[in-house]
């Protein structure tokens, strides 16, 4: 792909599409067979790549990734230097290279992605994104901050029903207790799916209208699709409505809601009767 273009916005949609490339080869070199070298061997392949062209374009920032030793260490409870490191930087990109491993190593899912995301410290927003791409590599295409997709267009449902169906992106594996019940209590159909950059992306190109997280997850799970929807004019939020930020101390970040910005007082509402 050459040399990477220098505009933070397009660097990481550089990168995210180099990491996705290497990603779909490793899949056609092992194929499914063994799913647990496969998912293994993904992660390595993904973080070390972008490990290294980060040390290369952009050696004086910071690096948050899922995969790096420690990462899930809160700093204040114990020595980790590379947290106390990226605190004190200006910027940090906050990574994951494989988002959705489940997901990769099964034959035909394309529910998988790659996150490259830049916090600033002199950023703007609370969340403090200044750049972002989601790339969805079997699906080959990636969204990014640079050029954001524009505000999606309203479901179909939505447009010629007379009452809402809200569609909402949920796990296909460790949906939140209570979303059932939410659903039921908006008129909301629940629509699975695997990694949540790929949920987050079905908000962005307006496949779903929300997606709504609460059990556990760490920075790297959104930062990069949560720069790219707020770019696009979405809403993001914790799921008690307060702003969601980025290099913590802590990296875990455990819930959020990312929809459409006419459905959020709605389903923050919401949030509050079923999530307690």
């Amino acid at each position: 792909m050459g040399s990477p273009p220098m505009i933070d916005g397009a660097f990481a949609r550089w990168l995210a599409a180099r990491a996705g490339q290497a990603l779909l080869d490793l899949r056609t070199e092992l194929g499914f067979t063994d799913t647990g070298a496969l998912k293994s061997a993904g992660d390595k392949v993904s973080h070390d790549l972008i490990r290294t062209e980060l040390a290369k374009w952009r050696p004086g920032d910071a690096v948050l990734s899922e995969e790096d030793e420690g990462s899930r260490l809160a700093w204040a409870a114990e020595v980790n230097t590379e947290a106390v490191s990226r605190l004190a930087a200006d910027r940090v990109w906050i990574i994951d290279p494989l988002d959705g491993t489940r997901e990769f190593a099964e034959e035909g899912r394309s529910d998988w992605a790659v996150h490259v995301a830049l916090w600033a410290r002199s950023a703007p927003s609370p969340h403090g994104l200044v750049a972002g791409a989601v790339g969805l590599p079997a699906q080959h295409r990636v969204l990014g901050t640079d050029y954001p997709p524009a505000y999606p267009p309203m479901t179909v449902e939505a447009a010629t029903a007379g009452t809402r169906v809200i569609r909402l992106a949920a796990s296909r594996s460790r949906p939140p207790v209570f979303l059932t019940d939410l659903a039921e209590d908006v008129g909301a159909k629940l629509v699975p799916m695997g990694s949540a950059g790929a949920k987050i992306a079905a908000v962005i190109t307006g496949e779903v209208d929300a997606y709504i997280h609460a059990g556990g997850q760490y920075e790297w799970d959104s930062a990069a699709p949560v720069a790219v929807a707020t770019a696009t004019g979405l809403h993001a939020s914790r799921i008690d409505g307060s702003a969601l930020k980025y290099n913590e101390a802590d990296p875990r970040l455990p819930d959020l809601l990312v929809c459409r910005k006419d459905l959020a007082t709605r389903l923050l509402a919401a949030l509050q009767r079923h999530s307690g």
